[in-house]
């Protein structure tokens, strides 16, 4: 499928920021400053009297840029010092009169103004690159459940087409059941629209979900009129946030839908199992299986064009999950995610 849909953003590193050790920031600390003092030597018979600083100030914004705040007052302070007892005044003595304390109080002001402005830039750099990632999967996440709300409104849409069709030829046989094919129609549209509702609506987020996804599963049944079709739900007391359970829902409505009309023939009877069931490494897996015939040994998800093959990736990769099929007694479908903030419920739930 394409990568738009499976791929998460990732945070860009802020401009100057690096990741780096430590010991490596004041290590360049120190040598900025021994650079600086070199540049400041060469450059003593060239410069009037009176510029003790004039090359440190560059190392001091230049390491703060880089390497961070830690590193920048780190030389900051090694720069005052060396100009100290260098440059200003007999060299090696730190000599302090009225004089050199204003050119150090002076000093000492604009490297802090210049450290705290580089600061406050990476910062807001850094905030502004979180929250461009936010967006960006805000967008994909949006796009997957704008895809997946069009498939559904499609598949919908012929699935009252063929009930239409199966209740016209009902009532051609016998006329006098036009009545109730109609009240059979508008049984299975409104149940459609409680599945629906069911998946959109937050007030069900606290809902146990072993009990949300059996009521989910129910509703399926009832709008394809799978009699002969039985989901058992197994599912340990947990909750999800919203965001997941959400997609959580979607993924399942796909996959169960897709197995039911692929899965079983019409008078066939069939069981649908979804399991739950926690991992090591704080890992969940979400397995459904069907016992129809399973799914041909040539079967490459990945190389599937099916619309509804995309929307269950794409809806994996939200959960940040790893999808597989197999063939186990007939096609089981498993998806390890994490699940984010999924809390065991207490057994009064």
């Amino acid at each position: 499928m394409p990568s738009s849909l499976t791929s998460r953003p990732r945070v860009a590193p802020a401009a100057g920021r690096w990741p780096v050790p430590s010991w490596l920031g004041e290590l360049a600390a120190l040598a900025a400053t021994g650079i600086a003092v070199l540049l400041r030597y060469a450059l003593d018979d060239v410069l009037p009297p009176g510029f003790p600083f004039l090359t440190f100030f560059p190392a001091v914004i230049l390491t703060t840029f880089f390497f961070g705040l830690r590193p920048g007052i780190v030389c900051a302070v090694l720069s005052g010092l060396a100009a100290w007892g260098l440059f200003i005044g007999p060299s090696g003595l730190f000599l302090l009169d009225l004089q050199t304390g204003l050119a150090l109080a002076f000093y000492a002001f604009i490297v802090t103004v210049d450290i705290a402005l580089i600061h406050l830039m990476r910062v807001a750099g850094e905030r502004l690159s979180a929250e461009r990632a936010v967006s960006a999967e805000l967008y994909e996440q949006q796009r997957t459940m704008f895809q997946e709300l069009q498939h559904r409104v499609a598949n919908n849409m012929q699935f009252v087409a063929a009930l239409l069709a199966l209740q016209k030829r009902k009532i051609g046989e016998n006329p006098e059941a036009a009545l109730g094919a109609f009240d059979e129609a508008q049984a299975r549209l409104e149940t459609i629209a409680r599945i629906h509702r069911r998946l959109y609506d937050p007030a069900r987020a606290d809902q146990p979900v072993g009990q949300y996804l059996q009521e989910l599963c129910s509703d399926l049944l009832g709008a394809t009129g799978a009699r002969n079709i039985v989901c058992l739900v197994d599912v340990p007391p947990m909750r999800f946030d919203l965001a997941r359970l959400t997609t959580l829902s979607l993924l399942v409505v796909e996959v169960v839908t897709n197995a039911l009309k692929h899965a079983f023939t019409e008078a066939e009877r069939g069981t649908i199992t979804i399991r739950l069931e926690t991992l090591d490494a704080g890992q969940v897996a979400l397995s459904i299986a069907d016992d129809g015939p399973g799914i041909p040994e040539s079967f490459d998800p990945a190389a599937s064009r099916s619309l509804g093959f995309r929307i269950v990736q794409g809806l994996a990769a939200q959960l940040d999950g790893t999808l597989t099929y197999a063939n186990d007694g007939g096609t089981v479908v498993r998806l390890v995610f994490a699940p984010g903030r999924a809390m065991p419920r207490r057994a009064a739930a």
